[in-house]
């Protein structure tokens, strides 16, 4: 199938892109960056999917959602007329964009290719750990302290999300929303993204923080 894939930069997106790849040709990539907390789209760092399209070698559509009332609007006019047969997701375990994204795909005749849905374990996380160079860029729960933010999402980190797990409830994919991810390198990527210089940007009596990453750019392996 051709497909258009949804890309946020973080590593369920990814993920799925690497995972259609293998299977089907991916034509486009589409990204929508929300300027207000939403439910539907991974907020930090969307701007840095540029650098993804470039890494992986695919071009990127993108619009800016200023409101939850225009979230789905620009998708669907973002996917409108493309020449594709479907749309990757990387949704893990939201019933909420999940139904949201199948309206969208049913409107538009459009299959829907997700193939991370229900598959949210350790195990997984485990093995994007492994084959990705993630980084944390944000967190909101109790228990995740400002030493997340930044933080390279290894074997130690999921040790340590594991055991936050068991302590608050924290769901170990972020499913919850208790944090949020860049991805700087992928197998699919032909360069990687390097950040340079950032800040943390943290409210310690609300239990959560974002990295806000000023300088980047993409480098040779």
């Amino acid at each position: 199938m051709r497909l258009i894939a949804l890309i946020s930069g973080g590593k369920d997106s990814v993920c799925a892109l690497n995972c259609a790849l293998r299977e089907h040709e991916v034509v486009e990539l589409v990204n929508v960056q929300a300027v207000e907390d939403s439910f539907l789209y991974h907020v930090p760092c969307s701007r840095l999917t540029r650098l993804i399209s470039e890494a992986v070698d695919i071009p990127l559509v993108s619009g800016v959602s200023f409101s939850h009332e225009d979230e789905l609007t620009l998708l669907k006019t973002l996917l409108q007329g493309a020449e594709a047969d479907g749309v990757v997701a990387g949704t893990i375990a939201s019933n909420y964009q999940m139904s949201r994204l199948k309206k969208l795909c049913v409107e538009l005749e459009l299959k829907l290719y997700a193939p991370l849905w229900n598959k949210g374990s350790e195990r997984l996380l485990r093995a994007m750990a492994g084959s990705m160079d993630i980084i944390v860029v944000q967190v909101a729960a109790y228990g995740m302290t400002e030493s997340w933010l930044g933080r390279k999402l290894d074997e130690g980190a999921v040790d340590d999300l594991s055991e936050l797990h068991r302590k608050y409830g924290v769901h170990i994919m972020g499913e919850g929303g208790e944090y949020e991810t860049l991805v700087l390198d992928a197998p699919i990527f032909k360069r990687r993204i390097k950040v340079m210089n950032y800040d943390k940007k943290w409210f310690s009596e609300q239990w959560r923080g974002c990295l806000e990453i000023h300088e980047f750019k993409l480098e040779d392996k």
